[in-house]
């Protein structure tokens, strides 16, 4: 497909997905919305990408919902506002839903819908330069939006989410390390490279394998009980074991040799 607000460029095992506005920082408008959930559904049924990687043209990653359709907001009959929340609500959902990590390598200003989109992916590494907000909140809105209030708490905790979508504040770089919002920092030079990278260690795991386990810790952090998560695990775990993956594994193993999936 050819994409007006992305660029989607193949390296390797990985995909890479740029949100492609850098003159307006990368601003999410409903045509963005749409085709990152277009990008993300063709990406998830080719076999050869192995982990998606997300990030920024220039020099953000997204500052967020375009002011001018924050704007216009006001304008919106209900029936309007509500299918451009549903829109965006989609898009978060099918990077969850997708069976490949996805990996946001945040080299900018992530703000509202920017933040949203960094936290619906698996990993997060960002640069120095960059900073995350809600964003929503201080724009007389509330800081419950497109899964903030859901993917926040369970990537940093009540207390720090509770921080960052009460005041709106901005946490820079080094705060969001050491809050978990973000795995590592990394030099920006060095920011795609270091995602690549961890898409090839996990392209060096059985796709089965990574999958399940990707919707194994999903899963788990909404189980009810210890017993439930050992439950679920006990039967991916013998699914994993018939897999074509798994054989692989073990004779590459014993073989001292990489797997070949």
């Amino acid at each position: 497909m050819s994409w007006s607000t992305l660029r989607v460029d193949r390296v390797d095992a990985a995909a890479v997905v740029t949100l492609n506005r850098p003159d307006r920082l990368n601003a999410i408008d409903r045509t963005m919305f749409a085709e990152l959930d277009a990008a993300y559904a063709e990406l998830d049924v080719d076999a050869a990408v192995r982990a998606i990687v997300l990030t920024g043209a220039g020099r953000g990653f997204s500052a967020g919902l375009d002011l001018e359709v924050a704007s216009a907001l006001a304008d919106m009959t209900a029936e309007e506002f509500y299918a451009l929340q549903v829109s965006g609500g989609r898009t978060l959902t099918r990077a969850r839903e997708l069976t490949k990590p996805v990996i946001a390598a945040v080299n900018g200003p992530a703000s509202g819908g920017g933040l949203a989109l960094a936290l619906a992916a698996d990993l997060r590494l960002c640069s120095p330069e960059a900073f995350f907000n809600v964003a929503f909140v201080r724009l007389g809105l509330t800081g419950c939006d497109v899964g903030v209030s859901w993917l926040l708490p369970r990537v940093v905790g009540l207390g720090h989410a509770s921080d960052m979508m009460l005041t709106g504040r901005r946490v820079a770089a080094e705060e969001a390390a050491r809050m978990g919002l973000v795995n590592r920092v990394v030099p920006a030079d060095a920011l795609l490279d270091e995602a690549l990278a961890t898409a090839a260690l996990i392209a060096g795991n059985s796709p089965f394998g990574v999958q399940l386990t990707k919707e194994g810790l999903q899963l788990a952090m909404d189980s009810p009980s210890l017993q439930a998560s050992l439950a679920l695990e006990n039967r991916q775990q013998a699914l994993a074991s018939r897999a074509v993956g798994h054989r692989e594994a073990v004779q590459a193993f014993l073989e001292k040799r990489p797997a070949r999936f």
